[in-house]
């Protein structure tokens, strides 16, 4: 009987309506960033939790809208009647909500699927569980959402939860990483651990994973949020209705506790899978991460085109040329996650720009100079790069292409003015000299010794 019950809710409610524009709304805002997951399982599963900041207010209106469906017909009085206890009757409906946001949550992300498939190279165990947190999130929504609908069966009480869920969803966690004021000004405040319980995370770097354990605890809390939702949905007397918060409260109690704080900062760890080299050996090594493996035959011919330059040129030029392992976004999150300092026969380049099919986008004239420049940095812990080292490193890279790069639109004409007079400086002397001062700067920037770089510019510029 429930069964039947639960067919005819799927086909002729609002369930299948609601489930709809999940998936189109889902659909458009991953396919719309397809260059930021594309040949990445991973970042395929982070940006389908990030679309919960839109999704999960849709599950709470449409859920209110679906629970004021007896108010609106007018028909309370008749099934409070019914010797049938009313979770018997809310179950159906609420079955069918949930089979439906699942369902649309799911294909949303088999259909950006197709943007991984073909290019990827690795794939993360933690996929799954990341992704299926969006379950119980969605569930939690659409029951929190049908229980508000039958409390206060208001045609505004739906729009209400929309705009409350985003304000919960999008703009707390931001509230809680804003800058901070007096001495931490301009300086985010660390999250609170709080801040985890919300399902939406964004911000991943590609060698990054989240936390299994942060995500089974994310997990457990929203089956007791979705667990609160349902017994709130089929609640009647004031006693059961207090009942029905218990598991909601107990899953914050177990969960809390054990959440990182930091927020998505502390939830994501570096994965050591991600960051293994592959590497194409027919030739010059040229190497990238596991992660990053669809790249491979894009950069191999430009990479070993700089190892020539370099080689045709430079004393004790780099043999290999790998890609950086480092974690890009939020710096580094620990000292653990610092990469390998290279030997000085190989060059570390970074990352090329990845385009929507999921390959290396080499269109544009940057890669090949940022792998020259490349030869000229090593990883020494400080972020910041001086005026005057930067300066030093366009003006060795142009010694190798043999001449310097044009000037970009909007640059300082001054600039430009100091590093063609370095150039000339270093290209009118003696060939046997010219190698002598770029070998230095060599030196210098693979010891990290700013005062050896900056020694190929005249004495005379600042």
């Amino acid at each position: 009987m429930t069964g039947r019950i639960l067919r005819i809710e799927l086909r002729r409610s609002a369930a299948l309506g609601i489930a709809l524009l999940l998936l189109v709304i889902g659909t458009v805002l991953l396919l719309s960033s397809t260059r930021f997951f594309a040949g990445r399982w991973m970042q395929l599963a982070v940006l389908a939790r990030s679309t919960l900041v839109v999704l999960l207010p849709l599950a709470l209106a449409g859920g209110a809208w679906l629970g004021r469906r007896d108010a609106r017909y007018r028909v309370n009085e008749l099934f409070a009647s019914t010797v049938r206890p009313r979770w018997q009757r809310v179950v159906p409906t609420a079955g069918a909500l949930a089979v439906t946001v699942v369902t649309a949550y799911i294909l949303v992300f088999v259909i950006a699927a197709g943007w991984v498939v073909p290019t990827a190279g690795y794939f993360p165990g933690a996929t799954i569980v990341v992704t299926a947190v969006g379950v119980p999130a969605l569930i939690a929504a659409a029951w929190l959402g049908m229980a508000a609908g039958r409390a206060v069966p208001r045609v505004i009480t739906a729009p209400v939860l929309a705009v409350v869920g985003f304000v919960l969803v999008g703009l707390v966690p931001e509230w809680a990483s804003a800058p901070g004021t007096g001495a931490e000004i301009g300086q985010p405040r660390p999250e609170p651990a709080g801040v985890l319980l919300l399902p939406a995370f964004t911000g991943l770097d590609d060698f990054q994973t989240i936390a299994t354990r942060v995500s089974l605890l994310q997990a457990l809390w929203l089956v007791s949020l979705a667990a609160t939702g349902l017994l709130l949905l089929g609640a009647v007397r004031r006693r059961a209705i207090a009942f029905a918060v218990l598991p909601a409260l107990l899953g914050v109690a177990v969960a809390l506790p054990l959440l990182p704080a930091g927020g998505a900062r502390g939830a994501a760890v570096v994965d050591p899978v991600a960051i293994e080299l592959v590497c194409d050996n027919d030739g010059p090594q040229v190497c990238v991460t596991r992660a990053h493996a669809a790249l491979l035959p894009d950069v191999v011919g430009p990479a070993r085109q700089a190892l020539a330059m370099m080689s045709a040129k430079l004393p004790n030029a780099p043999v290999r040329a790998v890609q950086t392992q480092q974690v890009t976004y939020w710096a580094r999150l620990t000292s653990d996650a610092a990469p390998p300092r290279h030997s000085a026969d190989t060059v570390v380049f970074d990352t090329p720009t990845i385009n929507w099919v999921g390959r290396a986008d080499l269109s544009g004239d940057y890669f090949l100079p940022s792998l020259l420049d490349a030869v000229w940095r090593q990883e020494c812990g400080d972020q910041s790069v001086r005026g005057d080292v930067y300066r030093a490193r366009t003006v060795a890279t142009a010694w190798l292409t043999g001449q310097l790069p044009a000037p970009q639109p909007g640059s300082d004409p001054a600039e430009t003015a100091r590093l063609e007079s370095a150039y000339q400086a270093l290209v009118s002397l003696p060939e046997v000299e010219q190698r002598r001062r770029v070998a230095a700067t060599r030196e210098g920037a693979l010891e990290c010794r700013d005062d050896e770089l900056v020694a190929l510019l005249p004495a005379d510029q600042p």
